[in-house]
């Protein structure tokens, strides 16, 4: 049992025992230094501390006092293998996913251990991947010189090469001139949010959409105004009317495997959607994350438009690796010089390793056949979800989309709020309807949640979902009653 350390009596300064003894049992108590591990010798660690061999004697002593170090004789001293106070199992921060900030820092610090409402593909999908088996090989450098420079501003041009080519095969007119390579699809979205608006400006986004996006838009100090969401793509009428009453600067929308209802554009709602938006003269930003696992026929304003008057913004973080931060602009090269001259001023280039590694991912065919098992992946865990939450008491329609995402409506009786607050109680981590709306007005709108499919057969969540379940069943028999 691991004893309060104490440092120095009330009323007098910290002498460096007590400085040491406290960072080092501050680096216990935190798993900085894991349980068993071996520490300096006293002559090594006193000379790391600039102190005398009888100063760092008394402060290995009183940490062995205190529980925190486990001296044995002849082979030294070593973190104590007794266990440390436990930390909060979720901070109260992330109890629930109730806004933007909080949802995006629960996908990064990734505190819960059942995870239907992150984003993105799970890390074990990886595992076993061509990108894996590329890190692991050790073979990969990097080409050309290692000047270890800024690199262009533009990119590495190979896989703007690639990418331009790509776009081509969707039907889109593109040339690598045209191709920004940027730190994902966020920062894409950052400096064009920076190029097309300004302080006060109105927008128009999906309603529900995709919330990293609304919480930008808020940054820059724009509206944003929702537009309907079908299952077909936006409703045609509903962004008219939007349209000829806001004047917006630009209508942000995903074509394709929609976040979060997976839904797609139909061939019809794209063509009402690009001469609405050139009758308005407004912009489009057409995000296509999933672009490398859908059909290339598939229907997308870019390619109806010739990226005159739509920007494209595409990324390799859903159908790759989020860690690798690389991500694309397309669009017209007027536009695209600007935001590169955005992209330079806020984070003056992207990282050429990164982006040379991608490249050769593709050029080596590694990539394509990551994309192959990805989608049989996607395919065999998505049909299973919807079996098995139809099973739990959850019925939700197959996606036509594709992606990774089921738009799941809460049996009636079930809270949103409620649910969410008990699920992360259980280490679930939900993400609730009301965040992808951009107004938050979930209360016009019946209850949801959008449900990863890596993650949705989970035994854990399928147990939880059930036992919401029968709790709303009884409880609306007890009111009847």
């Amino acid at each position: 049992m691991l004893q309060q350390v104490k440092t120095r009596r009330p009323g007098r300064p910290p002498t460096r025992v007590d400085e040491i003894v406290q960072r080092l049992a501050d680096a216990i108590e935190r798993g900085l230094l894991k349980p068993g591990e071996r520490l300096a010798s006293v002559r090594r660690a006193a000379v790391d501390h600039g102190v005398s061999k009888n100063t760092m004697a008394e402060a290995y002593d009183r940490l062995v006092a205190s529980g925190h170090l486990e001296a044995r004789r002849g082979a030294g001293y070593f973190a104590s293998p007794a266990p440390r106070p436990a930390r909060a199992r979720v901070p109260p921060h992330l109890a629930e996913a109730i806004d933007t900030v909080s949802l995006l820092r629960e996908q990064l610090e990734a505190r819960h251990e059942v995870r239907p409402g992150d984003g993105r593909p799970p890390p074990s999908w990886m595992e076993g991947s061509e990108l894996a088996a590329q890190f692991a090989s050790g073979k990969w450098r990097p080409g050309g010189s290692l000047e270890h420079g800024y690199g262009s501003s533009w990119g590495f041009l190979p896989l703007r090469e690639r990418i331009a080519l790509s776009m081509v095969e969707r039907g889109i007119s593109c040339s690598p001139e045209q191709i920004l390579l940027t730190f994902g699809a966020n920062h894409a979205f950052d400096i064009v949010i920076r190029h097309l608006t300004e302080l006060g400006d109105t927008v128009l986004v999906d309603d529900p959409g995709y919330y990293p996006l609304f919480g930008k838009l808020r940054l820059a100090r724009v509206r944003a105004v929702g537009v309907r969401r079908l299952p077909d793509g936006p409703d045609p009428d509903d962004l008219e009317a939007k349209l000829a009453e806001f004047r917006p600067k630009a209508f942000f929308t995903q074509s394709l495997a929609h976040n979060p209802t997976g839904g797609t554009l139909s061939p019809a709602v794209a063509h009402r959607v690009v001469l609405a938006a050139e009758r308005h003269g407004t912009t489009i930003v057409e995000c296509d994350p999933f672009a490398d696992i859908l059909p290339a026929a598939s229907p997308r304003l870019a390619a109806l438009d010739g990226l005159q008057r739509v920007i494209s913004v595409g990324t390799f973080s859903k159908t790759l690796s989020a860690s690798l931060r690389v991500g694309y602009v397309a669009a017209a090269p007027s536009v695209v010089e600007a935001l590169n001259d955005l992209k330079m001023l806020t984070v003056v280039s992207t990282s050429s390793f990164a982006e040379q590694f991608i490249a050769h991912l593709i050029n080596g065919g590694h990539y394509l056949r990551h994309l192959r098992r990805l989608r049989s992946r996607i395919d065999t865990a998505t049909a299973t979800a919807v079996a098995n939450m139809a099973a739990a008491g959850w019925h939700v329609s197959m996606p036509p989309g594709g992606g990774f995402y089921l738009w799941v409506p809460l049996p009636e009786g079930v809270d949103e709020a409620d649910l969410c607050h008990r699920a992360s109680a259980q280490g679930i981590f939900l993400a609730p309807g009301s965040i992808f709306r951009p107004g938050r007005s979930s209360g016009r709108h019946p209850a949801m949640m959008r449900v990863n499919v890596a993650y949705a057969s989970d035994s854990r969540l399928l147990s939880f979902l059930r036992q919401s379940v029968d709790a709303s069943r009884s409880g609306a028999l007890a009111l009847r009653s």
